[in-house]
């Protein structure tokens, strides 16, 4: 019987197939995010070369594009301008972040079903270790597909995964399953499954690498292995190390579980350079909500917060407050970030983009110096309520009144 037949139909430990049973870390990699998020309420646009990130006139990146639309060569982090030429008749959609971070939720939380590591690394993209859940999901492989297909039934988006030994194969592994597919790369065939794959494939290559690399006659990844380790050190330094290292398949990196969050932020990049002091205040009372309620999500309060105002021409400026008691509720917040913004931004100057960040965390404080005992149970009630709404309807769903303009309210 195949390897592959046989890993598939055995459950349990797998005692004999101890060596199989070691390329249990899976990558998950959601198939084209945004765009599956939107068609999910426009099925119409199915089949369509779609863009998310803006209009075609705007400055602006593309954040994601359907596979009809990159078969014009859009890709993600094109501007959006380049995108129209390429491709006049796609259709362009603002995003919606908040709406994804929902879904990315939904996703997360079907994933931690089948292992208590998960990492998730991005929005769209995780980790996880199935080493040791054989009794309740079956092998590594078996519990990868049952995985894939409850992700997208559960929720309607397709997504793609790669299985391997390291979390690098697992990573190029998805890539290489796309769209809707599982790739295994099973123990011992891992330069086999590398080497006609081009250098750009493996993460952490880029152009620059990709061009050094091409010089030196090398195009494949079988090509970079064959590479001594003592030229690649010469001519790369260390960084030749640790392309010796990923040629192989190999990689330096550890599960982050349960990590702390170092900082937390939110920023907006107006459509157009603004100095509409009412919106650019409504806008930073959205972004100072955003952040409060992923502090509260973390269970945690800031001490530190950081306001970022980009000007037109790209000029930026930051300035932070600390204070000597931290805090976690969005009144108190954004009065701070208010008051940064009054004091420091420049009137006579078109604002480019906002950002508001919280850092310096603490789980003990209380704002006892800061709050009476009945406002600060009252906020407490409030923002627990408001968290609860928008969890079940959408971020959108409450919003203190600052972040609305008088002609939306």
């Amino acid at each position: 019987m195949p390897d592959l037949a046989r890993f598939r139909a055995k459950h349990g430990p797998l005692k004999e197939q101890s060596a199989l049973a070691r390329a249990a870390i899976l990558h998950v990699d959601m198939d084209a995010f945004f765009v599956s998020v939107e068609l999910l309420e426009r099925p119409e646009l199915r089949g369509k070369p779609v863009v998310v990130g803006g209009r075609p006139d705007q400055r602006g990146v593309v954040s994601a594009a359907s596979y009809e639309a990159r078969r014009f060569g859009i890709q993600s982090a094109m501007p959006l301008r380049t995108a129209g030429r390429l491709c006049p008749h796609a259709v362009f959609l603002d995003g919606n972040h908040a709406k994804y971070a929902e879904w990315s939720d939904c996703v997360a939380a079907i994933l931690a079903k089948y292992s208590p590591i998960v990492e998730m690394v991005s929005i769209d993209e995780a980790y996880l270790d199935l080493a040791g859940t054989e009794r309740l999901h079956g092998p590594p492989l078996a519990a990868a597909h049952h995985l894939l297909r409850e992700v997208t039934n559960g929720t309607g988006l397709p997504c793609s995964g790669g299985l391997a030994a390291t979390r690098l194969l697992a990573k190029v592994a998805s890539d290489q399953a796309k769209p809707r597919g599982l790739l295994w790369v099973t123990p011992g065939s891992e330069q086999r499954f590398l080497a006609p794959l081009p250098v750009r494939k493996i993460p952490g290559i880029g152009e620059v690498t990709e061009k050094a690399l091409y010089a030196l006659g090398v195009e494949t990844t079988g090509q970079l292995a064959a590479l001594p380790f003592e030229r690649l050190e010469k001519i790369f330094g260390q960084w030749g190390a640790a392309l010796y290292r990923k040629a192989r398949g190999g990689d330096s990196y550890e599960f982050v579980i349960d990590a702390e969050p170092k900082s937390i932020s939110h920023n907006h990049t107006f459509a157009e350079d603004t100095e509409d002091t009412e919106a650019l205040e409504a806008m930073l009372s959205l972004l100072s909500q955003k952040a409060c309620k992923r502090l509260r999500e973390a269970s945690l309060e800031a001490r530190t917060l950081t306001l970022t105002i980009r000007y037109a021409g790209f000029d930026t400026r930051t300035r932070s407050h600390t204070l000597a008691v931290p805090v976690r509720f969005d009144v108190d917040i954004f009065r701070i970030f208010l008051a940064l913004f009054r004091a420091h931004r420049d009137p006579r100057r078109k604002v480019r983009l906002l950002g508001a960040a919280l850092s310096g965390f603490t789980h003990s404080a209380q704002q006892l110096d800061l709050l009476d005992h009945v406002r600060r149970e009252k906020l407490a009630k409030l923002t627990r309520a408001a968290d609860r709404l928008r969890d079940r309807f959408g971020f959108g769903a409450v919003q203190f009144g600052g972040s609305l303009r008088r002609d939306e309210s």
